[in-house]
């Protein structure tokens, strides 16, 4: 894996980040800080990453196990050090897991597995962060169950 990061030089603070798999982005810093607001902060990009990377184990476990699931949000809230570096103090993540008579338990085994075990991104951000879960559950009748669309 690798990614590049490029300063504009347009006189702020803008970067574009290449992935290897052929993606960019633009990160900006805050104008206070010399950036122009173009894109979300670096750290801000480590929260997506990470919420990006929990969700994904979270939706992959529950389809393993047979789960007729619909839709998952997780919301990250964080706090960071008042001094350099400022790394995350504290993250809450906050699931709101959709589906068809998805059991409590499985969507807590599921977010269990993906933060003790999978998401490599919590896993490293609970090194320096006290980590905090919570889930609902929706469940979405408005469309038929695939065994439904079958028969």
């Amino acid at each position: 894996m690798e990614t590049t990061v490029r300063w504009t030089g347009n006189g702020g603070m803008s970067f574009i980040a290449e992935t290897g798999s052929g993606h960019a982005v633009i990160m900006d810093g805050a104008p206070e800080g010399g950036g122009k607001n173009l894109g979300p902060r670096p750290m801000e990009m480590v929260l997506l990453g990470t919420g990006g990377c929990t969700a994904y184990d979270v939706v992959l476990i529950l389809q393993r196990g047979k789960q007729d699931v619909r839709g998952c949000d997780v919301k990250l809230t964080a706090q960071r050090a008042e001094t350099e570096p400022k790394v995350f103090t504290k993250i809450h993540f906050h699931f709101t897991v959709r589906g068809r008579n998805l059991k409590e338990a499985t969507v807590e085994r599921a977010v269990k597995l993906s933060h003790e075990k999978y998401c490599s991104a919590s896993i490293m951000l609970a090194k320096t962060a006290s980590m905090t879960h919570s889930f609902e559950i929706i469940d979405d009748l408005t469309l038929p169950s695939a065994h439904e669309q079958q028969g």
